[in-house]
């Protein structure tokens, strides 16, 4: 039950209408006792530079967690922000530290890696092509060149976007070979949709299904429903899947972690977690 006491972690987002961390960290909380809530906060991009800093100035505020489309201008809004952020060139979540400074974070790609992992696929030596330079993409690509990846194709509708990531990623890992400037999944082992696309009904598919080899393992970050239509032409193809929450339960021990909460399992965060689509 929320009270006088509860410490409040923030969901910094818009739309919130298709956000599932709620979902899951609250029945957590409640499941080991922990007097904190997550709450929704629905935020425009023009007034994200002034009410972020309000909000931190609440007594009981924790911490955020942050997503589209915020992610990349929270890097500016925060004091400091950690290497991964950096290479991602943006944060998905905040801390405010006890001298009230803000730290931002980045843990889309961990996340996003570790269930390519858990479902039993290699990242280290192999090929992979990351649809989608913004906030998400950009942090999966740069996990991936942590594991190990071989060789990373990066496509972007805005081709500045998927240039500037290169240029970050070559600054850290520069023999890390980089393909840019196209979204043709042939010939790569993993394939990920790191955009919006197929969050609305009738959208496109993300790139051509058919040039997906059945042996790839193909990811998605849409969460609004577990099986996409890009997802759905895939395991058609027989290729191994990633729904959008797998990122999300992944990742979600080590924001615990980061906010300084006892940590769990993601086998434990979707026994009690209440998601619908």
């Amino acid at each position: 039950m929320i009270s006088g006491k509860t410490t409040l972690i923030a969901h910094l987002g818009y739309p919130t209408e298709s956000f599932k961390a709620p979902l899951i960290y609250n029945p957590y909380f409640d499941s080991i006792g922990v007097d904190a809530v997550v709450v929704p906060m629905g935020v425009k991009g023009e007034d994200y530079a002034t009410f972020l800093p309000a909000l931190f100035r609440l007594s009981n505020i924790r911490g955020a967690l942050v997503t589209m489309p915020h992610k990349v201008t929270t890097v500016a809004l925060v004091d400091e922000v950690s290497t991964a952020a950096k290479i991602a060139g943006a944060c998905n979540a905040i801390l405010r530290r006890a001298d009230g400074t803000l730290l931002g974070d980045m843990f889309d790609g961990e996340g996003f890696v570790r269930g390519v992992k858990r479902n039993g696929r290699e990242v280290a030596g192999k090929k992979a092509l990351v649809v989608g330079s913004g906030g998400v993409g950009s942090a999966i690509a740069a996990s991936l060149a942590a594991a190990g990846i071989a060789r990373l194709g990066l496509f972007d509708v805005s081709t500045a976007a998927a240039e500037a990531l290169a240029s970050r990623l070559r600054a850290h890992y520069p023999k890390l070979e980089i393909e840019l400037a196209s979204k043709d999944p042939q010939g790569y082992d993993i394939v990920i949709n790191a955009t919006p696309i197929g969050m609305k009904e009738g959208d496109p598919l993300p790139l051509d299904v058919e040039r997906v080899a059945p042996s790839a393992f193909v990811g998605e970050v849409v969460m609004k429903q577990a099986m996409t239509p890009f997802l759905k032409a895939a395991r058609a193809k027989g290729c191994g899947i990633q729904i959008g929450t797998d990122m999300l339960f992944e990742q979600i021990p080590a924001y615990l972690e980061f906010f300084g909460f006892p940590t769990t399992t993601p086998q434990e965060l979707r026994r009690v977690a209440t998601i619908v689509y």
